[in-house]
């Protein structure tokens, strides 16, 4: 709706319709405040008003939603020269070439610069009051229709003054006093019959704010009119420019959006777009290539035609084509000031194409330049997954089992040396050499034990009892750790664990997780000496998997029974479940064994 309004508004501009252009302006900005475009289009609208504080205000707004875009400070700089703040107008043209050297500024620029001076010589405004009227349209209609100077417009001399003055309006005054027959047409323009001759019918539209002949020495009472005359069909084609005047005709040319636009090639650019469109999603997408290319060449102002274009490249399978043509979009859009999330998109096609090609760090590149432009979620889950993609990749790639079993036993010798900490240094480049081998984290278990880090040791524990359940040096590690922890309930059930596991592996560590339990018992019934039934209760309903155990109604029933029937607790037992449960409350000391 911006768009219409904003195209409407153009439209009534070129008919100098000020006042309706200024109304759609103001409605397509009250739907989009960041358009920049809109606010140069009505400062220029207010300009064509010579409303000067109001295209000024407009102007500002512009270059502050857009401070690189050149074209608004060459809005300022006209609204200050209407206000006839010389100095300030010609800095900020300054400003506006620095920016982009365009010929519109630099016009602008010089007219500014030759107000100034003609404003300090004093004769700015009799010379722009006499050459205002000597520029009047009907200037030689007016002149040929009085019949006191129809006579002069035979003289081809003459007529050749006429057209100097025309060009240079200085030359007016001069002109004055050197040939009478000046006062004439000066007469027949003003409307006075400076002869005592009547005056001709219809001739009484002096130009506002220009005072009569006697006082064209004072400053005129109003702003002078802004508007620029075409010459006389005797005149010369390169007419000067008149010394404080802004030229109305840049404003109005630059209007529509700026750039002069051809409205046919933009359309048959945007009808071609829309058959390239309803081809994509047909998945014709060879169809759809040669419409967005064609929209692009008809009219190479629209980044959207090479990033649809790239877009069906990709689906397409032709992941470099779409590279490239995205590429292109993102140089093409910083040479036209392309909305940033137009590039941004550009860039985010980009590295969906090299994510493509599996090439995921530049893809990640191109995501995060995405991301700079303009930031979306699409694009931004779009990067984590790649990023999680390329550190499993990574992981992946620095697998070499070989190199695991040289790391290991370089850990082996720094921990046999009592260097524990480079022991884990090199354990943990095992790990990463072999992550399927559960002797790098049992060992690095050691080594952090021996650092007294011990929850780090309980992790690598149980993370090498996940790689390897059979592996029984890594439930026996476990228990070591919970013990050294105090855990000596969790630890007799890790203990557990092992007896298990290495009687099914022919009993190889029986020794080791009989010194071991015999460590735990002696701790729990160091622990329990001097305990209370009741205290060892508190204690164990501490934990809460023993609180679960027995507030179970089916273990109730069966503790119930075993008090009055020991054995009965023998034959439930019997039942797996029902067995781990009971030595968990035998090893927290609420069932006690004789």
């Amino acid at each position: 709706m911006a768009d219409a309004l904003k195209a409407e508004g153009n439209k009534a501009f070129a008919a100098k319709d000020y006042d309706v252009a200024i109304d759609l302006f103001s409605k397509a900005l009250d739907l989009d405040q960041n358009n920049f475009v809109l606010w140069s289009n009505r400062s220029a609208a207010k300009a064509g008003k010579r409303d000067w504080d109001g295209a000024l205000a407009d102007a500002e707004q512009c270059i502050k939603v857009n401070p690189t875009w050149a074209k608004g400070y060459a809005r300022k700089g006209a609204a200050l020269h209407g206000q006839r703040r010389y100095v300030e107008a010609i800095e900020t043209y300054e400003a506006g070439l620095k920016i982009e050297d365009s010929p519109a500024i630099r016009k602008g620029y010089e007219e500014v610069k030759a107000a100034k001076a003609t404003d300090e010589r004093g004769d700015g405004a009799e010379a722009m009051g006499i050459g205002k009227m000597f520029s009047d349209p009907n200037l030689f209609a007016k002149l040929a229709a009085n019949p006191r100077t129809a006579k002069h417009l035979a003289d081809a001399s003459f007529m050749q003054k006429l057209n100097l003055v025309q060009q240079n309006p200085q030359l007016g005054q001069s002109l004055l006093s050197s040939d009478p027959r000046m006062i004439d047409v000066l007469g027949a323009l003003m409307g006075i019959d400076m002869q005592g001759f009547s005056r001709p019918e219809g001739s009484d539209d002096v130009p506002p704010g220009v005072p009569p002949f006697a006082a064209a020495g004072s400053p005129p009472s109003s702003p002078p009119s802004f508007t620029r005359h075409a010459p006389p069909p005797a005149a010369s084609s390169s007419k000067a420019p008149e010394s404080n005047d802004v030229k109305m005709a840049e404003v109005e040319e630059e209007a529509d959006d700026g750039d002069n636009e051809d409205a046919a090639a933009k359309a048959a650019a945007e009808a071609e777009k829309k058959l390239g469109a309803e081809a994509y999603k047909k998945r014709d997408f060879a169809t759809a290539i040669t419409h967005f290319s064609k929209a692009w060449e008809t009219w190479p102002k629209d980044i959207t035609f090479l990033t649809n274009l790239g877009a069906a490249y990709f689906e397409q399978g032709d992941y470099d084509q779409s590279i490239e043509t995205c590429q292109k979009a993102v140089d093409e859009g910083r040479d036209l000031r392309a909305d940033y999330k137009l590039v941004a998109k550009a860039y985010g096609r980009i590295g969906s194409a090299y994510a493509k090609k599996e090439d995921l760090a530049t893809a990640i590149r191109f995501f995060e330049k995405s991301l700079t432009e303009h930031r979306t979620p699409d694009i931004l889950n779009k990067l984590k997954d790649i990023e999680r993609a390329k550190a499993a990749a990574d992981r992946e790639a620095y697998i070499d089992p070989a190199q695991s079993a040289v790391a290991r036993e370089e850990g082996n010798r720094l921990f046999k040396e009592g260097d524990f900490a480079g022991a884990v240094k090199s354990y943990t480049e095992s790990i990463k050499r072999d992550p399927s081998d559960a002797r790098g984290y049992n060992n690095r278990a050691l080594a952090y034990t021996k650092l007294v880090a011990l929850p780090e040791a309980l992790k690598d524990a149980e993370e090498a009892i996940r790689v390897d359940p059979a592996f029984v040096k890594a439930h026996i590690r476990k228990a070591s750790v919970l013990f050294a922890l105090r855990e000596y309930t969790k630890a007799l059930e890790a203990l557990d664990d092992a007896r298990e596991r290495d009687e099914a592996a022919g009993s190889k560590s029986t020794r080791e997780i009989q010194d071991l339990s015999f460590k735990i018992q002696s701790a729990l019934s160091a622990q329990r000496a001097n305990e209370t039934e009741q205290e060892t209760m508190d204690r164990a309903m501490r934990d809460p998997e023993i609180a679960g155990i027995m507030t179970d109604p089916v273990m109730q029933s069966i503790l119930q029974q075993a008090q009055g029937n020991p054995q009965a607790l023998q034959d439930h037992m019997k039942n797996p479940t029902v067995r781990t449960k009971i030595m968990k409350l035998i090893n927290a000391g609420i069932i006690r064994t004789r």
